[in-house]
């Protein structure tokens, strides 16, 4: 238990450490990209920086929540503070939502709209905000499967990245071409991109805030695992749930053999020790029960069963 909560605190710490690199650089291209835009009158540009200071304000909360997770517990907040890992991470999906209607608003305008833009002044600074994503991705690549929070974060950088390739071609065309309209379809194709991406983060958060069973954990497996225990009899009212990503926990009453008090402590040990090496799960409450006896001195387990 002790190495296991060694490295999740390392893979916090980096994650946090990798959450304040990608938004110090995230502000930065919000900067360039705005200035580019007006100097250009790209509105495709505009809109990107405007991505680019959602995605500063969504990185700032999910940087405030590793700095919250990370308070030690108290009497009234038992688990302390890693449900703020969950909740910047729906944030995060609500604002991917608004970046996708303001995109595709964006679109709408460039579709009823005449304007110019300069072309290769927006195919510059384009580059580099995708040269800054693909920085940005490539941070934030180990730790987004392991942390929903950070995953969050990953996905608004994702999204920025498909939206600078996006501006990048529509600046080439528009170039070769002077058809302003490829700005509107590029912007529809980006929202559709950004808006999907932003249903799977909301529901994955809303999974583990409604206290589902975490992914990749099969419940059934679980009640196997505990029943092959030596001295399980049966297991009933077991809950599994995340308390944020990466800390699974359990709950459940065990119907172990009739024993000493001191042998049941073994089989507890063991049922712990295979929930953490098999399904990760580092906090599991168990109830351990056994067969009601009869009388004061006969038992309702039979000499076989006990064999």
């Amino acid at each position: 238990m002790a190495e296991h909560a060694h490295t999740d605190a390392y893979g916090r710490n980096r994650s946090q450490r990798v959450l304040m690199m990608v938004f110090s650089i995230t502000v930065i291209m919000f900067v360039v990209e705005l200035v580019g835009g007006i100097l250009s009158n790209s509105l495709a540009l505009i809109g990107d920086s405007g991505h680019m200071l959602m995605d500063s304000v969504a990185l700032g909360v999910s940087v405030l929540a590793f700095k919250f997770a990370r308070k030690p517990v108290t009497v009234r907040k038992t688990y302390g503070y890693y449900r703020l890992e969950i909740l910047a991470a729906l944030a995060n999906g609500v604002l991917l939502v608004f970046v996708s209607l303001y995109i595709f608003y964006e679109a709408f305008l460039r579709l009823t709209g005449i304007f110019e833009v300069q072309a290769q002044t927006m195919f510059s600074v384009a580059v580099a905000g995708l040269v800054v994503n693909l920085v940005a991705v490539y941070l934030l690549w180990g730790s987004k499967e392991k942390n929903l929070n950070v995953k969050g974060a990953f996905l608004h950088v994702f999204a920025d990245m498909i939206s600078s390739i996006g501006v990048i071609i529509a600046a080439v065309i528009i170039y070769f071409t002077g058809a302003f309209v490829v700005d509107s379809f590029m912007g529809i194709l980006i929202g559709g991109i950004i808006l999907r991406s932003a249903f799977g983060l909301l529901s994955e958060s809303s999974k583990v805030l409604l206290e589902s069973a975490p992914e990749g954990i099969d419940v059934d497996d679980v009640i196997n695992s505990i029943n092959k225990v030596k001295g399980v009899r049966s297991v009933h009212d077991m809950h599994i749930w995340s308390i944020s990503s990466g800390i699974n926990a359990l709950s459940g009453h065990v119907v172990i053999e009739d024993q000493m008090v001191s042998k049941s402590r073994g089989v507890l040990k063991k049922i712990t020790r295979t929930l953490e090496n098999n399904f990760v799960i580092v906090h599991t409450t168990l109830q351990l029960e056994c067969e009601v006896c009869v009388g004061p001195t006969v038992c309702g387990i039979s000499a076989e069963e006990k064999h």
